[in-house]
């Protein structure tokens, strides 16, 4: 693929793909990182992509690889002690929100929601972004969508 045109893909869904990382990542500033260093790796690799019509689904891989390496440096960092202030107050909403029920699902599932939901990808794209077998992600989205409705139906009532 030529450069200008991967440059001008990139530049013309920046919005799609900045949306995506804050979904996993839910902080402006990471989210921002997640789609710069996405972007970065895109440019260095631009000559491992032999399908241009792939570019989607090729870079989208590599956006969900960066958002999960982020939550998973993350997770390993200790969190500093509360502060007397704050201990003991706890959040004034409840968690049942359907982001927050996304945000719970094991990280292959809602890698499935967010791909098939957020970003309207079909099957088959997602298949080739989570290098899935397509009766995997299928699988994968049914099971999803059930621990949503099970979830949301107990939050709700």
């Amino acid at each position: 693929m030529r450069e200008d045109a991967l440059t001008a893909y990139l530049v013309e869904e920046q919005a799609r793909f900045y949306r995506l990382a804050y979904s996993y990542l839910k902080d402006r500033d990471e989210a921002l990182d997640a789609v710069q260093t996405a972007v970065c790796k895109a440019l260095e690799r631009q000559d491992t992509l032999k399908d241009p019509k792939a570019v989607r689904s090729w870079f989208y891989r590599m956006l969900v690889n960066v958002c999960l390496d982020m939550l998973r440096q993350k997770s390993r960092v200790i969190p500093f002690p509360e502060s007397p202030e704050t201990e003991g107050y706890e959040d004034p909403l409840p968690d049942d929100t359907l982001s927050r029920q996304v945000d719970a699902l094991p990280e292959a599932m809602g890698t499935v929601i967010r791909l098939r939901f957020y970003e309207e990808l079909s099957l088959n794209e997602i298949s080739k972004i989570t290098g899935e077998n397509l009766s995997t992600v299928k699988s994968r989205l049914y099971a999803a969508l059930k621990k949503l409705r099970i979830s949301m139906e107990g939050a709700l009532g």
